[in-house]
């Protein structure tokens, strides 16, 4: 009788431990000309004693299919990204189309849907946002226009942030022209933080807040090769 009281005392001691954990995401995008980006996500609990990092040195488009080529390279641990497991993705504008149809018809499938997001948004902690741009397309006009709609998007986001999520850092912004010049670069930095037990529960409404049978989803599941498995098809 005392060794079932403290195995349930000792699996509601390691639930409640999950439920707390606090999950640290750290992101970052750069976005270089064309044809040279990087995007790296990190994932960390326990004062950075549990991570996993996705790092996706490779974005390209694929000129003939108008598919997007993507490199992937994840790893549990601390190290070098590198040395994970590699993985390419193709998403070609039918599938890319598809994802946002599923998108649609899962929110319509949820009854309050935005309610749910709403109240999972508010547990969200923003602790970094970072955004600078570069942009000229060789014009003045044109470019002080693009400038405009930037400082637009950057000020929505900000606005939503502010509005949805405790954003606990002053965001730091900026965007410099160059008239003369046609230029595309992007650094984004951001890190939030939130409970598992805050996911959980958004999990749990969405189940409970369900109508309807299945959705029909449209999209397949995706072209996905490690490096390994694609030497060995060819």
């Amino acid at each position: 009788m005392i060794w079932t009281i403290i195995i349930i005392a000792i699996i509601l001691f390691l639930i409640f431990v999950v439920l707390v954990t606090r999950i640290t995401i750290q992101f970052y995008f750069h976005h270089q000309q064309d044809n040279d980006d990087q995007m790296t996500v990190k994932l960390s609990a326990w004062f950075g004693l549990l991570r996993y990092t996705i790092d996706v040195p490779l974005i390209s488009v694929d000129t003939d299919t108008a598919s997007i080529h993507v490199e992937e390279t994840t790893k549990m641990g601390a190290g070098d990204p590198a040395n994970g497991k590699q993985k390419e993705k193709d998403f070609s504008p039918k599938e890319i189309w598809q994802s946002f149809q599923d998108t649609y018809e899962l929110v319509r499938h949820v009854v309050g849907m935005h309610e749910i997001v709403r109240r999972m948004l508010a547990r969200i902690e923003v602790k970094q946002l970072e955004w600078h741009s570069n942009i000229g397309v060789g014009d003045a006009a044109h470019t002080g226009m693009f400038v405009g709609v930037g400082w637009s998007i950057k000020g929505g986001v900000v606005g939503i942030l502010s509005e949805y999520t405790e954003l606990k850092a002053q965001p730091v912004l900026s965007i410099t022209p160059y008239f003369q010049q046609t230029v595309s670069q992007t650094l984004i930095r951001c890190m939030f933080r939130f409970r598992i037990g805050h996911a959980m529960l958004a999990g749990i409404r969405i189940v409970k807040y369900w109508k309807g049978g299945r959705p029909k989803f449209k999209t397949r599941p995706l072209s996905v090769l490690s490096k390994e498995e694609k030497h060995e098809s060819m």
